[in-house]
């Protein structure tokens, strides 16, 4: 699954992130790192609205789409 597919309001930990080295790097800065649990706050249109070491984060649709994640349980 990848995290343009999470729900709204789900926790999911990141797997794997399958960009270029420039923006794995700019997400690894961001704390988007492979094992990082982060909670989807707003998934219905436009950016993607993350809750991530509690801070918010926008990420682009098409950037979701390149991380993979396992949801886990609320």
């Amino acid at each position: 699954m990848v995290l343009a597919e999470v729900k709204q309001n789900n926790k999911c930990k990141i797997k794997n992130i399958t960009k270029g080295q420039m923006a794995t790097k700019r997400l690894y800065e961001l704390g988007l790192n492979t094992g990082a649990e982060v909670k989807v706050e707003k998934n219905d249109f436009g950016p993607i609205i993350l809750r991530v070491y509690g801070n918010k984060l926008a990420l682009g649709r098409s950037l979701a789409e390149q991380i993979e994640v396992e949801e886990v349980n609320n």
